[in-house]
């Protein structure tokens, strides 16, 4: 792609960094075909290739940008699908960011938009306040039809049951296993996930253990920053990212760490993206990358242990049909698909996926109210394709993913859980 950004323009490092970005895309158009907004839409500025053009246009002609640029960025889902498919190597997350600080500058959002942001930025990175909400808004719910529509959007996303709170990530912890330990790790706890299900940090622990991996939780870190970076609050990820990063890196030096091990891939997505998210911070720019090089999913650590001797012997039947859903910041984000279905098989169970398996669930953070309508299709379409494998259950390694698509007739669970059930842990049922 041609660019013409002045001399000024190219002192700004973003704009810079955007420009080499820009250059690498050759308008081929093959990420159009795994785009989920544009397979819905057909609409080219709802693909990837009509928002590198706007982008484009975003950072080097600011004057001519309107509301309906920022309608369409808003679209898209940063499932990165596109970067899977693009043969250029073109960076597109990091060009969406840039994009999208500067537009945040450019076109003010509306009031509701604005405020709806600002409190999700403010409560769900928090598990104590999201489970509060979640709490509160089942009482919400019986009066929506006096609330906004963006509002009763929301309310809707809301889980039905209330489960227990987890108190993995409260305070600084230390879970040894019962023999000398061969790993030591970090575990973030995340903040989401321990409002929404408790089991996924329990099952994460009790198989690690039974491997013989210390697990350390430090409850400084108690999100990755995500939500916030990529609606908009970045004061406030930045702020996150910090605590986060000093906390572990404090953690390698005084104790020692084998792994940063993270069980929601897009935490983990985000997590090994601190070493260029920090990159010119004086301060933090080493201690990030070093963080970031630590960083693995959970299935990245199991892959690297003995699960075989401490699997138990299966039933007759066998464990039963799982289908597989490739969580999109696993995928895409992190490059692996194919380690959690070897480790699904290994633990004995029929593992089968969907058709469409590259496209995204709708989930995307929290996507699924800001766009309800394209999220409520793309959740429609991937039960479809789940229904059709004819699977009891369904194994994801996204805490978004998992909370989108469970239902009472196919449940939806963490990998993790189904291994933990392999090796001695409740059915995840």
């Amino acid at each position: 792609m041609q660019t013409h950004f002045t001399a000024d323009q190219l002192a700004d490092p973003q704009i810079a960094e955007a420009d080499a970005i820009l250059r690498k895309c050759v308008h081929c158009g093959f990420c159009t075909a795994t785009c989920p907004t544009f397979v819905i839409t057909g609409d080219e500025r709802d693909s990837p290739r009509g928002r590198i053009w706007m982008l484009r246009e975003v950072l080097e002609s600011p004057e001519t940008v309107s509301a309906n640029t920022g309608y369409h960025i808003d679209r898209c889902l940063g499932c990165l699908s596109c970067t899977t498919t693009c043969p250029s190597g073109v960076d597109y997350p990091h060009l969406l960011d840039i994009g999208r600080e500067k537009l945040d500058k450019l076109v003010p959002r509306p009031f509701a938009d604005k405020m709806m942001r600002r409190m999700l930025g403010m409560i769900i990175p928090y598990a104590g306040r999201f489970r509060m909400m979640i709490a509160l808004a089942r009482i919400g719910w019986l009066f929506r039809w006096a609330m906004p529509a963006a509002m009763r959007a929301a309310l809707a996303k809301i889980p039905a049951e209330l489960k227990p709170f987890d108190r993995v990530g409260g305070q600084n912890a230390v879970f040894s296993p019962d023999q000398k330990p061969v790993k030591r790790v970090a575990l973030l706890a995340g903040c989401a996930q321990r409002a929404l299900d408790p089991e996924i940090n329990a099952s994460t622990i009790r198989v690690l253990n039974r491997l013989g991996v210390e697990v350390v939780v430090r409850s400084e870190a108690h999100c990755c920053g995500a939500l916030a970076h990529h609606i908009g609050e970045t004061d406030r990820a930045h702020h996150t990212v910090r605590a986060a990063v000093l906390a572990w890196y404090d953690e390698m030096k005084s104790g020692g760490l084998d792994a940063i091990v993270v069980n929601a891939s897009g935490c983990g997505t985000m997590v090994k993206d601190y070493g260029h998210m920090m990159k010119d911070d004086a301060e933090l720019a080493s201690i990030a990358k070093a963080v970031s090089d630590k960083c693995v999913d959970v299935s990245e650590l199991l892959d690297n242990l003995d699960i075989e001797s401490i699997l138990q012997p299966a039933p007759a039947e066998g464990r039963g049909k799982i289908a597989y859903h490739s969580a999109c910041s696993l995928q895409h984000g992190q490059k692996i698909h194919d380690l959690p279905l070897r480790l699904l098989r290994q633990a004995g169970f029929d593992v089968v996926q969907p058709l469409n398996g590259h496209l995204c669930c709708g989930s995307a953070g929290v996507y699924n109210i800001l766009q309800p309508e394209m999220a409520d299709e793309l959740k429609a379409r991937k039960l479809d394709s789940l229904d059709k494998t004819g699977a009891q259950f369904v194994a994801a390694g996204n805490i978004g993913c998992i909370t989108q698509l469970n239902r009472k007739d196919l449940p939806v669970r963490h990998t993790v859980q189904f291994i933990d059930w392999a090796t001695g842990g409740p059915n995840p049922r």
